[in-house]
């Protein structure tokens, strides 16, 4: 990762690139996540997503920006992998709550 400094939840998701059970851990008990035209709520559905994304596209990121609007922390990121127009620069917009992510919208 270069310099940024991300708050420690968002950095920690980054940090567990490929690894479902550390990602896992970055999230709340109830935490909805959007990504790919699809919903993952909870931990499980969440861990289960990444696990599959991980292994079909093999996706790595490289956070370059990180603003706040409202509530949310927006995060840019290069993300490289073995997917259709990769490489490609994504948005994360993460809301934290008691030191972990409750929500995760990811676009394009």
């Amino acid at each position: 990762m270069n310099s940024l400094t991300l708050p420690e939840p968002i950095a920690a998701y980054f940090a567990a690139e490929h690894k479902p059970e550390a990602l896992a851990r970055c999230f709340a008990a109830q935490a909805v996540m959007k990504d790919d035209g699809h919903t993952y709520a909870g931990v499980d559905a969440i861990k289960a997503f990444i696990a599959e994304a991980s292994a079909k596209y093999s996706a790595t990121s490289m956070p370059f920006a990180l603003e706040r609007e409202d509530d949310f922390q927006i995060v840019r990121a290069k993300v490289t992998g073995n997917f259709p127009g990769s490489p490609i620069d994504l948005s994360y917009r993460f809301r934290l709550e008691r030191g972990l992510i409750a929500s995760l919208e990811i676009t394009a």
